[in-house]
């Protein structure tokens, strides 16, 4: 099923991120989880690439997984970087040909060996680019990135939003935010969004903080914010892990609560492969259904 149809029959849609483990560790580990993820039925559970492409097999059999042997509708991630056409064409014939409908586009982050990566090596260089191509060659279901705060390489909001219709009219079908830890700023990305024409169905990100080095070292290459009452909360439990998780579930839930409350479109949970932690914050939020 298309994501899209989901958006078109209800309010809000309800996804999980899960990520394929190192390759060195076997996908029995991730494999153990989704029946715990199946439990607490999303609408979709979506599956990241890895940096640089580095886990895209891995993505697929996951993916497919998901959809096959649970019943739940799967989005692979699927990057940009450094690929060819070739390589690219290769990916979403086998996507395709393994019966998955839906897929986020991502320009992606480049090797973590490779700081200094150069994004044109590749035959699409941004996201818009390879939206236009996947809408050229098989019938997706396509979600692309948007970034409540603006994109990190961006200069300013109004900026980022311009690339963002841009990339929205190539093809996109709904959009899902990177994580954000104030929903005012949520709320007024998606003002300016629709007044700049913008559309499309919205799926808030959610990421619980788990761990404070963790989210701040994503928030520092996200370009996201925290707010200082998120600070002083890390500061206050970052040498207690429990109490850390404990604090991070009902932050998140606080924040979800809310956009549901305001009518967001979706809630798209970062679950960092942790299904009793997801659990909790789905009963915090009454979403078990």
């Amino acid at each position: 099923m298309k994501i899209i149809e989901m958006f078109n029959k209800k309010r809000p849609v309800l996804s999980f991120e899960i990520f394929p483990p190192r390759p060195d560790v076997p996908l029995d580990s991730i494999y153990a989880h989704l029946e715990q993820f199946e439990a607490l039925r999303p609408d979709f559970i979506s599956v990241t690439y890895g940096a640089g492409g580095s886990r895209k097999g891995r993505t697929l059999e996951i993916a497919s997984r998901i959809k096959k042997l649970h019943g739940i509708e799967s989005m692979a991630h699927f990057t940009c970087v450094g690929h060819t056409r070739e390589e690219t064409d290769y990916m979403l014939k086998a996507m395709h040909s393994s019966g998955l409908e839906n897929i986020l586009a991502l320009r992606g982050d480049p090797p973590a060996d490779q700081p200094d990566f150069d994004f044109s090596r590749g035959a699409y260089k941004h996201a818009s680019e390879l939206v236009e191509h996947i809408r050229k060659v098989n019938d997706f279901c396509i979600a692309a990135a948007a970034y409540a705060e603006g994109h990190v390489d961006s200069r300013r909001l109004s900026e980022d939003l311009a690339h963002l219709k841009e990339k929205v009219d190539t093809g996109v079908d709904f959009l899902i935010t990177q994580l954000f830890f104030d929903n005012r700023l949520f709320f007024d990305f998606i003002e300016k969004a629709r007044a700049a024409g913008i559309k499309c169905p919205v799926s808030a990100g959610i990421m619980p903080i788990f761990k404070a080095d963790q989210i701040k070292s994503i928030a520092l290459k996200s370009g996201c914010s925290i707010p200082a009452k998120v600070v002083i909360m890390m500061d206050k439990y970052q040498n207690d892990p429990e109490d850390m998780r404990k604090a991070g579930i009902e932050y998140a839930s606080l924040q979800i609560r809310e956009l549901i409350d305001e009518g967001v479109d979706g809630i798209h949970l970062y679950t960092m492969n942790r299904p009793k932690s997801t659990r909790e914050i789905m009963d915090s939020i009454s979403l078990l259904r």
